[in-house]
């Protein structure tokens, strides 16, 4: 199918992506929008103009209503777009209502419900291992039985192009703890998952439900304060280090659009319990790039993670916790083999011992200063034969309130 959007055809945003955001112009209200090339379709008026049945969910200030429709209504709204944008009776209808991404402000697009991130990637876990306990094992006994995770804070989930301030907080110092704003921030380059469809308390989702349940997909930055993180995880794990920003696109690209993208995993051993699908581990063939002011330092590919998104939530569930519309879940740092692959400047610099990217800035970096601006870029193969971009994620450091 070929749109007759202007400029769209062969793009990243062509009609085989759509994404999905939350927009408004100087003095409306926010309300639901589909990208479709440098253009975004307003799509309330078009939906109700048709009479379609749940126009009322692209009047909302969030996806969150749309997302509950499920997955039929889901993928029925998708070909009716489709539609609209291909079929060149529709023209006359729908470009009306098509507004110039540059012209708008867009929203964190999704009332987030919880928020869990994993440690889903066996080359970061074994990084971090190495980093932190040099004479041990690189992997704890339990990380390649079950995907490891830890329950965010769903309140500092904030839009793309948000600014993040350092965080303070305590640390470890050489005659105990100490207090100051964060010394070692970082970013950790990832991918979320958006639940659309709730579960019922006390059952599980199982493996094979996960395009039931999942709307869509975001960019996401794990923004983290590794000196605060490094004195507070003994022995319950991340909590403030973590907890004061994360980042998301504001574009949401539904499952659908990564239809081509589904690739298997790299194999697990030991094999993993039934409930996990094992022998059946599909990941996404989607290229990150780690921008830091303007300049590529990494290229993290997520077809190389150990856990997979499906094997994720089944986790999340089997002890009988629901879902709820909203409920975000991260991949953890997405990092390969390679050193240009690491997905954290806390792997890039080996804790902040050899500095990177002296060829650009002297001495090298390590972790982030004020005024720096990270942005997180993603790719995938399309349906159509080219490839799609999901909703990039940006950020500037501002310095810490003290």
């Amino acid at each position: 199918m070929t749109t007759w959007v202007d400029g769209a055809e062969g793009s990243l945003f062509d009609v085989d992506n759509l994404p999905y955001g939350v927009f408004s112009l100087a003095g409306e209200e926010p309300r639901v929008g589909v990208r479709i090339g440098e253009l975004v379709l307003d799509l309330a008026p078009v939906a109700a103009a048709e009479m379609l049945d749940a126009h009322h969910v692209f009047q909302e200030r969030s996806l969150n209503a749309l997302m509950a429709e499920g997955r039929l209504v889901r993928e029925s709204v998708r070909r009716w777009i489709t539609g609209l944008l291909t079929d060149e009776t529709e023209r006359d209808l729908v470009e009306p209502h098509l507004v110039p991404v540059a012209d708008v402000t867009l929203h964190l697009p999704v009332e987030v419900a919880d928020y869990v991130d994993f440690y889903a990637s066996l080359d970061h876990a074994s990084n971090v291992g190495r980093i932190f306990r040099p004479d041990q094992e690189p992997l704890l006994p339990n990380w390649r039985h079950l995907p490891v995770g830890y329950h965010g804070r769903a309140g500092t989930v904030v839009a793309s192009g948000t600014p993040v301030t350092r965080p303070s907080g305590q640390h470890r110092g050489d005659d105990g703890p100490t207090y100051g704003p964060s010394t070692r921030l970082d970013i950790e380059a990832e991918l979320g998952f958006v639940v659309g469809t709730p579960s019922e308390l006390g059952s599980p989702v199982a493996y094979g439900a996960f395009a039931d349940h999942v709307f869509g997909v975001v960019g996401l930055n794990d923004w983290s304060a590794r000196d605060i993180q490094a004195w507070e995880y003994v022995p319950l794990g991340p909590f403030l280090g973590k907890s004061f920003a994360t980042s998301i696109s504001a574009w949401v690209t539904p499952l659908e659009a990564l239809d081509a993208a589904w690739v298997d995993l790299p194999g697990q051993d030991p094999t993993p319990l039934p409930y996990l699908g094992p022998g059946d581990v599909q990941g996404l063939d989607i290229d990150v790039e780690v921008l830091l002011n303007g300049t590529v330092v990494s290229r993290p590919p997520y077809r190389t993670m150990y856990w997979s998104p499906a094997q994720m939530l089944a986790h999340i569930t089997v002890n009988g916790a629901s879902l709820r519309t909203g409920d975000l879940y991260a991949s953890g740092t997405i990092s390969g083999p390679e050193r240009d692959q690491r997905g954290s400047f806390l792997e890039l610099s080996w804790g902040g011992t050899e500095p990177f990217g002296a060829e650009l800035w002297g001495d090298g970096r390590t972790f982030l200063e004020d005024g720096d601006e990270v942005v997180l870029r993603y790719t995938a193969p399309g349906t159509a034969g080219g490839r799609i971009a999901l909703g990039e994620v940006s950020g500037v450091v501002e310095p810490a309130r003290v």
